[in-house]
């Protein structure tokens, strides 16, 4: 005779269930949840039928192309995030896991940055917490943390969604440099006018016909205009590129300073700089934040200043003399 399982296994494997229902809905598809959840889609697929069969109701509408939540799909997804938030909140106060960070994180950096300049301070972080591991995604584009399990996201630039929590680290400077071949004939500029005359590269993530230089002792402003040879969205692309010679750009002091110090870039008109690029910490805003996700958001906050102001030689030293 079959025996029914017992309570606290059935209870388990609900959650398991709703776990599978909510990363399905988030994911966009069957498929892609079973990647993200490190499974087949044929398990993804009867974890969902079997739900469904729990709780006598049809969940997801499906086509070969397309899926969407019922009317009673939407209302489970929504109860099962409180009720999954709320267990999340449950285990972790009674194992003392709030105080202790564990488990994996996913990060998405962008590609330069996440090479680079943050290693360390990932690096540090890691020691420090043995029962914690991190996937380290390097991409440029936006993160879209429902659809590809993203816990949180290294951003540079402004950010313009309002559904998630965004904690400005620090600002990145950004300089105007050359390759001395590119000045050979041509005097060494003084005033942004004289540089629209140069050839030029353009960042097409932050900038592409144009870039607007101030003046750090006076605040003037000036734009300059310009048809690149070359554009990319590429940070290490573009410093090659004008080591290479092929023309001026305006790009990140940090991933510029080596170049400069060897004399394989000029820094020009040192009065005049690009606005600095803002620099946040990004999740998604939630009722629970495990201690691993809170355990890397403030070593980030600690650390992310100090390495930017180590790599572009800021760290302790004194500013320029003004020109003359």
């Amino acid at each position: 005779m079959r025996r029914n399982p017992p309570a606290a296994s059935a209870t388990a494997d609900r959650l398991e269930l709703m776990q599978t229902f909510l990363r399905i809905v988030d994911a966009g598809s069957l498929s892609s949840a079973a990647a993200q959840m490190g499974t087949t889609q044929p398990t993804v697929s009867r974890r969902l039928q079997a739900l469904e069969r729990a709780l006598g109701l049809r969940l997801l509408q499906r086509s070969t192309h397309a899926m969407k939540l019922t009317e009673d799909g939407a209302r489970c997804y929504e109860r099962a995030k409180e009720l999954l938030a709320s267990w999340n909140l449950l285990e972790a106060d009674l194992r003392g896991a709030g105080d202790e960070p564990e488990g994996r994180l996913r990060v998405v950096v962008p590609h330069a940055f996440g090479q680079q300049l943050l290693v360390g301070p990932l690096t540090e972080f890691l020691n420090r917490h043995a029962r914690v591991s991190v996937e380290w995604l390097l991409y440029d584009r936006v993160a879209d943390f429902i659809a590809d399990g993203i816990d949180c996201a290294i951003h540079v630039g402004e950010v313009h969604d309002p559904g998630v929590v965004a904690i400005r680290v620090a600002e990145v400077p950004r300089i105007v440099v050359a390759a001395p071949s590119v000045l050979t004939g041509v005097p060494m500029p003084t005033h942004p006018d004289e540089l629209a005359r140069l050839p030029w590269l353009s960042l097409r993530t932050f900038y592409r016909n144009e870039v607007s230089l101030t003046h750090v002792d006076t605040g003037e402003v000036q734009p300059i205009g310009f048809q690149p040879r070359l554009s990319t969205d590429s940070l290490y692309a573009i410093r090659n590129a004008a080591v290479n010679g092929l023309g001026v750009c305006v790009a990140s002091a940090w991933v510029l300073h080596e170049d400069i110090q060897r004399g394989r870039l000029l820094h020009l008109v040192p009065r005049w700089q690009a606005a600095p690029l803002p620099m946040y910490v990004l999740y998604p805003y939630a009722r629970f934040y495990p201690a691993r996700l809170r355990a890397f958001v403030e070593w980030m906050r600690e650390t992310i200043p100090s390495a930017v102001a180590v790599a572009t030689g800021e760290g302790g030293k004194k500013k320029p003399a003004p020109e003359r």
